[in-house]
């Protein structure tokens, strides 16, 4: 599995984004999956990752939280859950696409 979390420079919210990707993956018993850090530079970057705002997550190269009306950008990010809007990945969501990502590669 490759996991990366895609950040702007100075991004805020990386601190709490790596925090809550790591946690979702041990809450889900993938210790021992590593993900990288890489800051997106270039819309023509942001382009070809489909990089949707910082931070973002891309589970196997895919973003599972990527919204069909939303462009490709070097931007900030929210998220949205049942109960709040917050500039990092809710830990249950991330819980939520990892747990697919591993049963669609079984």
């Amino acid at each position: 599995m490759d996991v990366q979390l895609l950040v702007v420079a100075d991004c805020p919210n990386e601190g709490p984004a790596v925090v809550a990707l790591r946690r979702a993956l041990d809450e889900v018993g993938l210790s021992a999956v590593p993900f990288t850090v890489r800051v997106v530079t270039s819309e023509a970057e942001a382009e070809q990752l489909g990089f949707f705002g910082s931070p973002s997550v891309l589970i196997d190269g895919g973003d599972p939280f990527a919204e069909p009306h939303h462009r490709p950008a070097l931007a900030c990010r929210l998220y949205r859950d049942e109960a709040d809007v917050s500039g990092v990945p809710p830990v249950g969501l991330l819980r939520q696409a990892l747990k697919r990502a591993v049963d669609s590669s079984a």
